[in-house]
């Protein structure tokens, strides 16, 4: 299998959760777009990076990357079974890729299929969906507020509209196919599809490819994107950007899906829709009584009443102060 995920973020096959999301940021700090503005290597290598992680975090899609891993070495698969949990077709072959997503990439590989360049008989394809981080201050994660986000992505070319042929040149039904843009052969047992090797899927052959795309058809560019962000939006939520992800076979595009990733706050810690915080008391105050005032994570001072006899550790409930309309403030008194 030529995409290696575990390779691509430089971890073992056994790796934790936890030691593929540190990977996978370290690396994605280095190669981002917006800290390489123009070099288009270190921009396939954040797209390449991204599809790793978005696999490899997701406990599910990477058992099924590992079996897909297993079947490349060893000749034996269980694509049936595959297929049911994807909710495609598993009558046999040919088929379509489309529907199975990050998958049908992996399938692609395997049986040599082409990811976009489709036989038209088997209908409009959706776009795949795009996935991208956005890393956000701890008050916009909770009180909401815009962000912009840069985000690598392949659209189709502005010269040939994705056709993959120069303007102006000849194009004609592909003597290989006959405009199907697949080919059939038998391996394993299973009559397989795979793309034309003539025609790359399209159907027709041209005279001349796209000077600006090469003949592919497609262009990669970074977009930025003003997000909004709800209130209350946790580290590892998701916001989806309907239309803005892969450009579509005939078929609507895919979406952006953003993960959001919260930087700490040196004072407040979060606790679902409640805020917490800890403020120092000398301990002779807190054994007389004494009010503190500290400052709201939405800038609001506040006054905190500290009756006598407090104990260290105490916590306070300031209802209303955290998450707008949700939550409340926990303050602990830590007696010094």
């Amino acid at each position: 299998m030529k995409k290696d995920y575990y390779r691509i973020l430089g971890v073992s096959e056994d790796a934790t959760q936890e030691e593929i999301k540190k990977a996978y940021r370290r690396l994605a700090r280095q190669y981002h777009p917006d800290a390489n503005p123009g070099d288009k290597s270190a921009e396939e290598k954040f797209k390449e990076i991204s599809e790793a992680y978005e696999v490899l975090s997701d406990p599910e899609k990477r058992r099924q990357y590992d079996q897909l891993r297993r079947f490349g070495a060893s000749g034996s698969f269980n694509i049936d079974e595959i297929f049911r949990r994807e909710g495609g077709p598993h009558r046999g072959f040919p088929f379509d890729l489309g529907g199975f997503g990050w998958l049908g990439d992996l399938l692609g590989e395997l049986f040599d299929f082409g990811r976009w360049g489709r036989p038209r008989s088997y209908g409009p394809v959706r776009g795949e969906d795009v996935y991208a981080e956005v890393e956000v201050p701890f008050e916009t994660a909770a009180l909401g507020g815009n962000v912009t986000v840069s985000v690598p992505k392949e659209e189709p070319c502005p010269v040939c509209g994705g056709t993959g042929a120069q303007p102006g040149s000849a194009s004609e039904v592909c003597p290989t196919c006959h405009g199907l843009g697949t080919v059939s052969y038998v391996q394993g047992g299973f009559a397989v599809s795979r793309t034309c090797p003539t025609c790359y899927g399209r159907g027709r052959t041209i005279s001349q490819n796209c000077e600006r795309c090469g003949g592919t058809g497609r262009v990669s560019v970074v977009r930025k994107y003003k997000v909004e962000l709800p209130p209350g939006i946790e580290d590892g939520g998701q916001v989806r950007l309907r239309g803005q992800g892969g450009p579509g076979a005939g078929g609507p595009p895919g979406d952006l899906i953003l993960t959001v990733r919260v930087r700490p706050h040196r004072f407040f810690t979060r606790r679902g829709d409640d805020l917490l915080c800890e403020v120092s008391v000398p301990r002779e105050k807190a054994e007389r009584g004494t009010r503190v005032r500290l400052r709201t994570l939405d800038g609001r001072k506040v006054e905190l009443k500290v009756p006598p006899g407090t104990r260290d550790g105490r916590t306070f409930r300031l209802r209303g102060l955290g998450v707008p309309g949700r939550g409340d403030l926990y303050v602990k008194v830590k007696t010094t």
